[in-house]
């Protein structure tokens, strides 16, 4: 038997942290093993974290319809020809007693009529009085919840307590108790039945039915369960109130269907165990007759959902200035669907364009700030061209579904109506035009802009024809002036820079696994007093070899590629017959004063370069240090190319070798044979050629050393 406190304390929604887990039916088991999900019971969810203590309530209202009964508190308050201030509590006889007045009766009064009831009464005796009654402590009833409840037995609740409030208070119905006939009994007789359904699922609490003390409450097993998933607002199994109730008001209790659902295919699965194959399916359109169909115990209803297909559209997309997809309309053609050239420049063109304003807060204040490179890069790469010559349609067969690829010239397709490119579409269609980017043309085809710097009349950004060189582009800047220096031409291509970074990363990943593999077996090699002290040794070398590696990581590769230019070519016709690309860069500097000597020299410096002196005699004035590998000596030429000796000895042809202006001259220490690490991170003359393949330059090779 279960029991409540007593008095003004009704149940209140305080969580309980022990809330018990309800076990699924056998209805909920069987559609988990036939559809692989398992539903919740429509409801049940409304019982879940029930009260597990009631909390009085303080000053709650007393509805007006509330009859009086025995233990029902007043407090009564008069003045005038009488005082009166008493705190009566109605009797089993459902009088209250006052002094000087005598009983009154207020068994089955409403609160409402009571204080009328009161005054009448006193009226009877003393003219002239005011008379005010409040409510102090209300009874308690005793009511009892049988049948298919989660928790069957006698509850103490408020004197105005519900049906529902009741329900709450002892969990609700079991898993084969029915949601939809609850019933309250008094002296013998059915006093009303609630609908739970009406009221969680739309609100309509008109049912409830306010409890006397003795009422029983009884809930019987339900009429069967129905299973509703697929596009529902509200996929659950569902109680069914009689067994003749519509897919429409179970439809209706799930809160219907939402826009994605596909009223014309919905299936019906149903158990008839008197059969052979228990287990039977129909198809059907949830129109007025299909909502009208009734539901039996067992059945699962699914509605599917709307395929998001197209039946009468085309879609345009690639590079376009917006992806479409537009009613088809009957003859409809390529032209009807891109009405003009305009609609192909792309999105990130007009960014492009926007962004050519786009001011950059500098030091507080607002500039229009470009850094000079990437001003220049701009030029000629706003837009994206398109490729005229193919666009593509794809187009599927429903009756096979094959797909089929129709290629066509766009460029004619929009030139003329009647051109044979103007293909005529078809619903479904897809329509995709491409950037000379997506699918690469040929070069003769191709944009071509060209960027020259330095020493030349005109310098700036050129639009070059397909097959153009070098000299072309020097002859469209108005050729090179008086000062310019021809052996330290630079020249760069975007597509040679990306290679070099590859292979840049790949060498250092090289590096840095050999690193690993010596330290391995120098490792293994070490034993003793005498072999902690060289594993503390080959433990400092290796991180001296991270952080060189490291260093290596921020080398960036920038494109050059040496045009080997000799040091007497004075003259643009010595440039070689490349070929221009897009994005090219030709930089012809002015002869520098200067010859740069770096490594191990008693000063690095750079020194004013003069005629015919050679590497010899630039070094004899720096002064070379006893730590000088002076057979692995090389010079970085202005060109871009690598002037080494390695294994010729120090008289060899770098050391007589001419030095040119702008030319840096590299000493590298000399290695120490003992390990492997030291010509990591100090062999210089080894990876100086192959840095120099990256286009990297003497200070960047020389910020290694740091």
């Amino acid at each position: 038997m279960q029991s409540r406190p007593a008095g003004d304390e009704v149940p209140q929604r305080i969580e309980n942290k022990n809330t018990e887990k309800t076990e699924n039916s056998e209805f909920q088991s069987f559609i988990r093993y036939a559809t692989g999900k398992n539903l919740p019971v429509f409801g049940a969810d409304f019982f879940q974290n029930t009260p597990s203590s009631f909390a009085p309530l303080q000053n709650t209202p007393v509805p007006s319809e509330y009859m009086l009964g025995a233990g029902d508190e007043l407090l009564i308050r008069a003045w005038g020809s009488l005082d009166v201030d008493y705190r009566a509590v109605v009797d089993r006889n459902g009088a209250i007693s006052i002094p000087t007045i005598g009983n009154i009766n207020l068994a089955g009064v409403k609160a409402s009529d009571a204080e009328a009831v009161i005054r009448s009464s006193i009226a009877k005796l003393y003219r002239d009085v005011t008379v005010n009654v409040s409510f102090g402590r209300l009874r308690a009833i005793t009511v009892y919840v049988v049948g298919q409840a989660r928790k069957p037995g006698s509850y103490t609740v408020s004197g105005f307590s519900t049906l529902v409030t009741a329900l709450l208070v002892s969990g609700g119905p079991n898993a084969a108790g029915s949601m939809r006939n609850v019933q309250v009994k008094r002296n013998g007789k059915v006093q009303g039945s609630l609908d739970l359904y009406a009221f969680i699922a739309k609100g309509d609490k008109s049912s409830d039915i306010k409890l006397q003390d003795g009422d029983t409450i009884f809930i019987p097993a339900a009429v069967g369960h129905i299973a509703l998933t697929g596009k529902v607002n509200t996929p659950a199994i569902f109680e069914l109130k009689t067994a003749n109730e519509s897919i429409s008001s179970v439809l209706d209790l799930a809160g219907g269907m939402p826009v994605v659902a596909d009223p014309r295919r919905a299936f019906l699965e149903r158990l008839d165990p008197s059969k052979s194959q228990p287990r039977t399916v129909e198809e059907f359109a949830l129109n007025g007759a299909g909502l009208a169909k009734t539901l039996k115990n067992g059945d699962l209803l699914t509605v599917t959902a709307i395929t998001p297909d197209f039946a009468n559209a085309v879609t345009l997309r690639g590079n376009v200035n917006q992806a479409l997809r537009v009613p088809f309309k009957s003859g409809m053609r390529i032209r009807d669907l891109i009405p003009n050239r305009e609609s192909l420049i792309t999105r990130a063109s007009v960014q492009r364009q926007n962004d050519i304003l786009l001011q950059q807060t500098v030091d507080g204040l607002d500039e229009k700030k470009e850094n000079a490179s990437s001003l220049s890069a701009r030029i000629g790469n706003l837009f994206d061209d398109v490729n005229w010559d193919y666009a593509v349609i794809e187009r599927i067969d429903r009756a096979t579904l094959n797909v089929s690829l129709i290629p066509f010239n766009l460029g004619r397709a929009l030139d003329t109506a009647n051109a044979e490119d103007n293909l005529q579409l078809q619903a479904g269609d897809a329509v995709t035009v491409f950037s000379q980017n997506d699918i690469r043309v040929p070069v003769a085809k191709r944009k071509v802009f060209a960027r020259i710097e330095g020493e030349v009349n005109v310098p700036g950004v050129y639009q070059m024809a397909p097959g153009e060189t070098l000299q072309s582009l020097v002859a469209k800047a108005g050729g090179a002036t008086s000062n310019a220096y021809l052996f330290g031409t630079e020249f760069y291509r975007d597509k040679v820079r990306a290679e070099q970074q590859v292979n840049l990363e790949k060498t250092i990943r090289r590096l840095e696994s050999q690193l690993r593999t010596e330290s391995a077996k120098s490792t293994a090699n070490q034993s003793g007093a005498d072999g902690q002290l060289a594993a503390l040794k080959v433990k400092s070398e290796q991180d001296s070899g991270m952080q060189a590696l490291a260093r290596m990581r921020e080398l960036k590769a920038t494109g050059r590629v040496s045009l080997d230019l000799s040091a007497n070519d004075e003259n643009t016709d010595k440039l070689p017959q490349l070929k221009l690309e897009n994005g090219d860069q030709l930089i012809i500097p002015s002869r520098p004063d200067f010859v740069h000597i770096f490594g191990a020299v008693n000063q690095e410096s750079s020194v004013i370069w003069r005629k015919g002196t050679t590497v010899e005699k630039y070094l004899a004035n720096a002064g070379v240090t006893s730590e000088a590998d002076v057979e692995g000596i090389f010079v970085l030429r202005a060109n871009g190319t690598v002037l080494s000796s390695t294994g010729r000895g120090w008289f060899s042809s770098v050391s007589s070798a001419e030095v040119m202006p702008g030319d840096s001259i590299v000493v590298p220490e000399r290695l120490n044979k003992e390990t492997t690490y030291k010509s990591v991170i100090n062999g210089l003359k080894d990876w100086a050629q192959i840095l120099s393949g990256f286009g990297i330059s003497a200070a960047a090779i020389k910020s290694l050393r740091q």
